[in-house]
């Protein structure tokens, strides 16, 4: 074999799978094993836990570490092995499978104490990576730990196939798996299960792993999972409320495009990874990945009030200067979610009718409705002017996203594929309100918010609210929030070209 022969790390191109659970390449990990104190690995008595393994990446990466860090105190390579492997690393799998490649990784076998096993002190297979094949416990049809649904077939089964039911979050006392206390927990959790809801409805799992590992009390905790969080969303307000609020959170890396991370995966909103420091509080050193860009800052989570995390450091200052107005927010003139009391799927209507019939705007369609139908909701303001955004939009990139907005003039509904702004008395108004819309000043501050598809009135809430018996232009924004030029370069550069044209 030529010495030029490139042998790839199979961890490598594991990373590369799309996945419901990711995998993690050893790139990642060493990148959050350096958030650590590196004289963790210099230390015979630092215990890691990864309560999610997979690849058995970290554990994998860590031991490299050990093997440098402890030479000098265990010489004997023999014996700095077993110890590593007996008394400082421990995996919990969330497969069967992935059990058997987290030992392959780590062990060089399958089963800890077989033949070809790189530490001969094993008595068992399984070693110091676990795994039990647990059922969900379900109460009034819900998993009372994950809260995943007793009609989904995949999560109720017999004991031969896999209920992915994760043992370290489906307990009430996490400690007990290894009766004892880690110095560190890391890992790459699982992000979410289909809960059987419409649309592939699905309850994110990730928070439930990081609250179980802090509810452990290590001195340091770091996983990669979803950004969303920053601004809450399904099942996640309380998590996003704990985690922006505690000062522990030291280090803060932002990946606004998840293939960053993990190539050729797409996780809307991105991910992050971070570090929490138990026995440090304070500030937190933010660093936000954009392509090839990185922006650092240290600074509160919280700022100005906010109870979602501004994920963009350079905002931080054009924000300040929009909130010394004290101007009422623009999210007070958007809807609830179906504003009329139409459903989604909602579709008993004409194709085709005149000035004689409501106009419903629907699911890519537009239709019409006989005036005598009963409008389940705000029917006093059916012949007011109004505007109509979607309740979805994009994918969360800032980048990328944009509203088209769509003037609904008098006798015009629509369903819950949209939500209405307004209602006012004037199409004037109307028209001057979607020239503010159609600004990159606006589509600059939804984004600060909207970190997934979904555009509800909360997405709005950084949006000032202008004086609408005038049109307006970027140019008169900026002018009167007295931005600079180089914050007005950063709103022109993060919102797509064509807004504001």
């Amino acid at each position: 074999m030529s010495n030029n022969t490139h042998m790839p790390d199979v961890l490598n191109c594991l990373a590369n799978l799309s996945s419901d659970e990711v995998f993690t390449s050893p790139k990642i990990v060493n990148e959050m094993l350096d958030l650590l104190p590196q004289e963790l690995f210099e230390n015979p008595e630092t215990t890691f836990l990864d309560p999610c393994t997979k690849s058995g990446v970290f554990l994998r990466e860590i031991a490299k570490r050990l093997l440098v860090g402890l030479e000098n105190k265990l010489p004997d390579l023999q014996e700095r092995i077993n110890h590593i492997f007996t008394k400082q690393l421990f995996g919990i799998a969330i497969t069967r499978l992935t059990s058997l490649l987290s030992r392959r990784s780590l062990y060089c076998s399958k089963t800890a104490d077989g033949k070809y096993s790189i530490c001969d002190c094993f008595n068992n297979n399984d070693g110091n990576v676990k795994f039990d094949n647990i059922k969900h416990t379900f109460e009034n049809h819900k998993c009372k730990y994950c809260g995943v649904s007793d009609n989904v077939d995949t999560y109720v089964r017999d004991d031969s196939m896999e209920t992915y039911a994760y043992k370290f979050i489906h307990t009430e006392n996490p400690k007990e798996i290894f009766n004892m206390k880690f110095d560190v927990i890391i890992g790459n959790p699982p992000y979410q299960l289909s809960d059987g809801g419409a649309q592939a409805s699905a309850t994110p799992l990730y928070d439930k792993f990081v609250l179980q590992a802090k509810r452990m009390n290590p001195r340091y905790l770091s996983m990669i999972i979803p950004s969303r969080w920053f601004a809450g969303g399904k099942g996640l307000d309380n998590f996003r409320n704990e985690m922006l609020h505690d000062n522990r959170l030291r280090i803060l890396h932002d990946f606004i495009n998840s293939s960053d991370c993990f190539t050729g995966v797409e996780i809307k909103g991105g991910v992050c990874f971070f570090l929490w420091d138990r026995d440090n509080r304070g500030m937190c050193d933010v660093y936000t990945h954009k392509e090839n860009n990185i922006s650092h800052s240290l600074r509160k989570l919280l700022e100005n009030n906010n109870d979602t995390f501004i994920r963009y450091n350079q905002a931080i200052s054009i924000l300040d200067k929009i909130n010394k107005w004290d101007e009422k927010s623009f999210s007070s003139i958007v809807s609830s979610r179906k504003p009329f009391g139409f459903a989604t799927n909602f579709n008993d209507f004409k194709k085709c009718g005149d000035d004689s019939y409501i106009k419903i705007y629907a699911n890519k369609a537009v239709g019409y409705l006989d005036k005598n139908i009963i409008i389940p909701k705000n029917r006093d303001i059916v012949n007011k002017y109004k505007i109509f955004v979607p309740k979805a939009i994009g994918s969360g990139n800032i980048s990328e996203d944009y509203i088209k907005p769509i003037l609904g003039l008098p006798n015009a509904v629509c369903t819950e594929t949209y939500i209405m702004i307004g209602p006012f008395d004037t199409i004037e108004t109307c028209k001057n309100v979607m020239s503010y819309i159609n600004t990159k000043f606006f589509h600059f501050l939804m984004g600060l918010k909207k970190v997934t598809q979904d555009a509800t009135s909360k997405v709005y809430e950084l949006i000032p609210l202008q004086d609408f018996t005038k049109s307006w232009t970027d140019e008169e924004l900026y002018v009167k929030y007295m931005l600079t030029d180089e914050e007005i370069s950063f709103i022109e550069s993060m919102v797509r070209p064509e807004i504001g044209v």
